[in-house]
Formats: structure tokens, C-alpha cells, sequence
């Protein structure tokens, strides 16, 4: 049987970060194992191409949650990469760290080490950033972060004249100094192909002899001698095969696969597992509890000028759009439509940005979601307005319905089960209106799509909000950080509690979802992550088995 000193379960935005760094200094051997197959499509690699693959199976787990209360019992569909990637090449791209105050907050809560002021040198290592190097950003790294202000579609100078007008300010970087207020949104790209950890971290690291990269291994369950992980058992194509890990296994499976992966391997809280028809090897009764999402609306509105959609929609603006492409890799293919927004504060007592807005100057109203394109958005001018509250107080959870490992877990993010939350909601809504009617957008503003002028009460915009709100994408907390054992999943070191030889690296241990895109604050975590694995590797905190 084969081994390696670390045996690495997902090659997501964690994944290739964690892999590339501990394969770095050629001490160790490093298995990455990945369910999916090669991001190399131009789907993914192009960066509009992502409203394609939200809904193609071979790169995309698909799953839809239990049906949902508070959204009037639908159900929310949370696409998650199944491909090297993961989740990072599909998502929008947008660069959003976070505000210093939630990670703050995370140390706070009895997590040493994960203050802003501790995390910061690990968001600088990875970037290569537009504004070259400052004390906020990092130049040089492997992830690109691209400045697209004078690129923008011209709407969006509209967008934050407006916001202006509402007493908000005007920022040029969310992840700055002082990221308060509307501005244009930074995005992960390079030469105008996506900037993902894939191509980052994990390219240029397979030259390595000591990293291996296995595609299309469904890992089924952890291995343990008593309480301590020895390995993994994995399927590849019709054959079940197991690999042993000498140092550590390490879960970068993300929110929804990290705890499916615990609970199928005995570890979670013990009467969910024996329900399942799990052995019980480890009572764990945080495992697959704390799940938190963004929880966002749209509001749209035709337009008297010109907007993405002329551009898109159009036979001939298609042909435009890629012959620009083609020529310097830049125009509408190369960002994401996602293109203004900012954080606000929903009211002037509110002691921190409470609400991030989205100003996307393109819309798709007359296509089911199942089958929405970037590429063929509505045939007339339009554009959305959007919002989600920053830190939603509302908790979920992922659990397992039985042993196979090829079923899909059970996802119930329980949106909108808070007051706060509520209220927030319907803030949010009241925000996107004063918006709307505040010029310079007002005077370009030629009718409301949705949801229509006839919503009007506060009962109306709420009912409204549970029948069209739906998840941002940014499930994170499922395997929580913390210090007791019977409320978190992993210790401030991201080790199991009560367990030897496997760590968690992924969204899944955000002890509360940040405000604002989690992408950035992955590739943050990862980085720090393996900091800690090979700080842990060499003064022998891990000890290693032969």
C-alpha cells in the first residue's frame, strides 16, 4: 500500500494552497486527491464562462438543500466545484477579504492567531496585486488581483454617483485601509483568464517530484487506528483503493464535503450517525452544525441607456465581444458581471458595515435560473440592483442520510430562522428602492422588472424577498474553529478535537461567514493552514508515523 507523509482530500481553493505549500521545500511527499477532473475548459478559464458551469454536472456537484422555511419551503440550488479548483473555478471572481472586525471577532471567540492583525501577512503573501505592494497588499504572489475601475461598464459610474447622493462614500478598495463604502469590485484574474488557486498555486507545483495529483478519486471515508487517521480509502473508476498518511490527513473538502467526509468516516455527533447507519468512532456534535450563507435578492430595471445586455445579446455584439478578446484579452469576457456594489451601513447606529450591495449591469429575467447564460442576457436595456446582509445570525447544518458515500448529504441552511435576520432582509429591500429612486440612476431608470412597482408594504417587499432570495454562494462554518470540543469542530490549529493525525483547512472552519466574497478568505486560511502544519511537522507537534 502506498504512502506519503500527507495525503491532502480536495483540490479546491484550500486544497491547491495547501498542497503547493507543504510539497514547497521538498521534504515531504504530498497526495492530492480530487473527486473531479481538469479545470482546462474554456468555460473556466474564461471568465464569463462561470454562469456555464454553475449548471454543468461533470465539473459541479449540484446540490440542492432541504427545503427552507423562511424562503416559504423551496428549496436553494448551492453549486460547489467538482474539479480541480473546486469552487474557485466556477465562482465570479470577485476579490472581497472580508472586514479587519470579523476576523477579529474570530479571536475573540477563543481563537488565538486569527486577529486581522495576524491574518493580514497571510492575505499579502499570495497576492500579486494591481497596486503593486503596500502595507495592505502583496505583489508577487500567485494569485492576481486586477483593478477594473477604468474598465467597468460606464453604469457603474452612475451606481456610486448615487450612492453618493444617499451620504455613502466612494472607495477604490474594499481590501484597503478604509474599505467603507460603493466602489468597483477587484477580481481574480490574469491576463484576462481566470486567477484561480488551480492556476496559481497548483500549476507551477506539480513540476515537483514530491506532489502527486490524483483526479477522479471519490474519497469515501478516513482511516484510523483508534484516534488517530492513518489514511484514506478512495474510489477510482470501478476500483476501491486505499493510501496511507505518515504525517496527516488534511480536509480541504469545503463546507458541504469536509463534514459529509467526518460523518461517513464515524466521526460527527453520535445519534446523527447511528440514524444514518454509521459506526460512531468519534462523538463530534459541531460536525456538520454552524453552516452560515449569504442570503441575497435582485431587484431589476430597464434602462434608457445602454448596457451589458446590448452588448451580449446581440449575434454582433457577440462576435465584437470576442474579437476584443481575441485581440488583448480584454472587454466583457474578460471580468465578471458582478462589476460595482460596496459595503454599507444599514443605518447610521450601526457599529460596522451591515450590508454589502452588488451593481451588476446586465440582467436575466426572462430564463429559468436552470438555465441562465452570462452570454444571453435579456434582449432590452437592463440592469440589478442586490444585497445581503454582511453577517447573518441565522445556523444550518449538513448531515448524512446514510452510509453510501456516492448520496448527497442533507443541506438545511435554515435562512431567515432569526429576527435580525428578517429585519435585515427587509432593510436590505428598502436600501435597493432609495437607491433606485435617487438620481443619477433614477434618471435613467425607465420601469422596475422585478419585483414591480405594485410591492409596496413591508409585508409585500419581506414576502417578496422569501419568494426570489437565494444563496450568494458562500456557505462556510460546518466544521467550526473554537476551543471547547462540543461546540467546535476543529482547535485554533484547525486539528480535530480528540483526534491525532488529521486537520480541516477549508471554509468549513470560519467560526462566523465573513463579510463579504469567500474566496479570498480561503486561500487566506489555507495559507495559514499550512503554515501551521509545517511549523507543527517540524518541531514534531504531529508526530509522524512510520
Amino acid at each position: 500500500m502506498q504512502s506519503f507523509d500527507f495525503v491532502i482530500v480536495g483540490a479546491g481553493t484550500a486544497g491547491c494552497v495547501v498542497a503547493s505549500r507543504l510539497s514547497e521545500n521538498g521534504k515531504y511527499s504530498v497526495l492530492l486527491l480530487e473527486a473531479g477532473g481538469s479545470d482546462r475548459t474554456i468555460w473556466i478559464q474564461l471568465p464569463i464562462g462561470y454562469g456555464r458551469t454553475f449548471f454543468d454536472r461533470s465539473i459541479n456537484w449540484m446540490y440542492d438543500t432541504a427545503p427552507v422555511a423562511g424562503l416559504g419551503d423551496r428549496s436553494s440550488y448551492w453549486p460547489r466545484g467538482k474539479v480541480i479548483g473546486g469552487s474557485g473555478s466556477i465562482n465570479a471572481m470577485v476579490y472581497v477579504r472580508g472586514r479587519p472586525e470579523d476576523f477579529d471577532d474570530w479571536r475573540d471567540m477563543g481563537n488565538p492567531g486569527w486577529g486581522y492583525d495576524d491574518v493580514l501577512p497571510y492575505f499579502r503573501k499570495s497576492e500579486d496585486h494591481d497596486h503593486g505592494a503596500t502595507h495592505h497588499h502583496g505583489q508577487g504572489g500567485e494569485i492576481h488581483v486586477t483593478d477594473i475601475s477604468r474598465r467597468a461598464h460606464p453604469l457603474c459610474d452612475l451606481f456610486v454617483e448615487t450612492a453618493k447622493a444617499l451620504g455613502y462614500q466612494a472607495t477604490c478598495d474594499f481590501n484597503g485601509p478604509d474599505g467603507e463604502g460603493v466602489g468597483v469590485y477587484q477580481i481574480n484574474t490574469r491576463q484576462g483568464l481566470r486567477a484561480s488557486s488551480a492556476n496559481g498555486f497548483l500549476r507551477p507545483a506539480l513540476r515537483r517530484q514530491n506532489l502527486e495529483l490524483r483526479t477522479r478519486c471519490q474519497v469515501t471515508r478516513i482511516l484510523f487506528e483508534g484516534k488517530s487517521a492513518t489514511g484514506v480509502e478512495y474510489v477510482r473508476g470501478n476500483r476501491l483503493q486505499k493510501v496511507l498518511a505518515r504525517r496527516e490527513v488534511i480536509l480541504c473538502g469545503g463546507a458541504v464535503n469536509s463534514p459529509q467526509l467526518l460523518q461517513l468516516s464515524g466521526v460527527g455527533d453520535g445519534e446523527g450517525l447511528k440514524t444514518a447507519g454509521v459506526e460512531v468512532l468519534h462523538h463530534s456534535p459541531a460536525v456538520g452544525r454552524n453552516v452560515q450563507d449569504h442570503l441575497a435578492v435582485s431587484y431589476f430595471y430597464t434602462s434608457s441607456r445602454p448596457t451589458l445586455n446590448d452588448e451580449l445579446r446581440p449575434l454582433t455584439g457577440k462576435i465584437r465581444a470576442g474579437l476584443r478578446y481575441l485581440w488583448d484579452r480584454g472587454g466583457p469576457l474578460s471580468m465578471s458581471v458582478n462589476q460595482g456594489g460596496g459595503f454599507v451601513r444599514s443605518h447610521a447606529g450601526a457599529p460596522r458595515p451591515d450590508l454589502q450591495l452588488y451593481f451588476s449591469p446586465v440582467s436575466y429575467t426572462q430564463t429559468p435560473l436552470s438555465r441562465r447564460e452570462l452570454l444571453n442576457p435579456d434582449p432590452f436595456s437592463a440592469f440589478l440592483l442586490s444585497f445581503n446582509a454582511c453577517r447573518p445570525t441565522s445556523r444550518g447544518w449538513i448531515h448524512i442520510t446514510s452510509p453510501d458515500p456516492l448520496a448527497a448529504p442533507l443541506i438545511q441552511p435554515n435562512y431567515l430562522s432569526t429576527d435580525k435576520d428578517v429585519t435585515d432582509a427587509l432593510t436590505g429591500a428598502k436600501l435597493l428602492r432609495r437607491i433606485a429612486a435617487t438620481a443619477p440612476l433614477s434618471d435613467i431608470i425607465t420601469g422596475e422588472l422585478a419585483p414591480g412597482r405594485h410591492v409596496q408594504t413591508d409585508d409585500a417587499l419581506l414576502q417578496d424577498f422569501r419568494n426570489r432570495a437565494d444563496t450568494v454562494y458562500h456557505p462556510v462554518g460546518s466544521c467550526v474553529m473554537g476551543p471547547d470540543p462540543g461546540a467546535a469542530v476543529v482547535d485554533s490549529r484547525l486539528r480535530l478535537h480528540g483526534l491525532a493525525g488529521v486537520r480541516i483547512i477549508d471554509a468549513s472552519v470560519f467560526p462566523t461567514v465573513t463579510s463579504g466574497n469567500t474566496n479570498a478568505p480561503t486561500v487566506m486560511a489555507a495559507e495559514k493552514g499550512a503554515a501551521m502544519v509545517l511549523e507543527d511537522a517540524r518541531s514534531g507537534g504531529v508526530s509522524a508515523r512510520a
